[in-house]
């Protein structure tokens, strides 16, 4: 029986070392399905997910994962992927779907109103915020909408690596989504930034614009895999209600 939200995230702990029993490819699948429906900047979806199941490839990137447990005893592997270098493109994406959502007589004037806001921010301010050369435009924005700040609030975060920042916080919310999912199955997970991010982006044949956001381990968890009680510091030291 599938766990609740609550009992997922309560049974979601880093697993660092699997039995040998198999876990079904599909289910996985799945979990990376609810992975894609992540809340994510401007619904830009600069992700992707490489869903490792080959054993060849399991071992080599097992090794560009500096052979740890989690990643050498793994059943399969799931790599979250940022794609910042997609702006474009699923900006063009989001575009035909409002096109295709509003293609019909009749459309109310909010209907039409809210059609145009949505088109202008993927054609115009999407554009002002993603694209750079050399990093150079983003800091010309950053100083001018720094300058517009003194005045009024206004968006801050336009260098290259602010939106770099953005993508990989995009895909930590997906890959949330995805260990959340796979607990509730009774599926294991373990996160991992350890690993040769260079060789990794190799072994998956991924292009320069890619960047690896985390190699996440699958499996079942073998006893041993749970290193100690969750620690987590007091709630009231990190909560505060304003």
């Amino acid at each position: 029986m599938e766990k609740t939200v609550t009992e997922a995230i309560a049974y979601r702990r880093s697993t660092r070392l699997y039995t040998e029993q198999p876990i079904d490819t599909d289910k996985v699948k799945q979990c990376l399905i609810n992975a894609s429906l992540a809340p994510t900047s401007s619904n830009l979806q600069l992700w992707e997910f490489y869903h490792v199941t080959n054993k060849e490839k399991l071992k080599l990137l097992a090794e560009a994962c500096f052979n740890q447990s989690a990643a050498r005893t793994a059943q399969q592997l799931v790599v979250v992927v940022t794609r910042k270098d997609l702006w474009q493109k699923r900006a063009n994406a989001n575009i035909d779907f409002l096109n295709r959502v509003y293609n019909k007589e009749g459309l109310s004037e909010r209907d039409l109103k809210r059609k145009k806001m949505a088109t202008n921010y993927y054609k115009k301010l999407i554009p002002t915020i993603y694209m750079d050369f050399l990093g150079i435009l983003g800091y010309i924005k950053f100083f001018i909408f720094q300058i517009i700040g003194i005045f009024k609030p206004i968006y801050r975060q336009t260098r290259l690596s602010d939106m770099r920042i953005v993508a990989h916080k995009s895909a930590g919310l997906a890959a949330q989504n995805f260990m959340t999912s796979m607990a509730a199955i009774g599926y294991d997970t373990c996160p991992m930034e350890g690993s040769d991010t260079l060789r990794v982006k190799k072994i998956l044949n991924l292009p320069s614009g890619a960047e690896i956001n985390m190699v996440i381990g699958c499996g079942i968890r073998d006893d041993k895999g749970i290193y100690g009680p969750r620690f987590r510091i007091p709630f009231k030291e990190v909560y505060f209600e304003v």
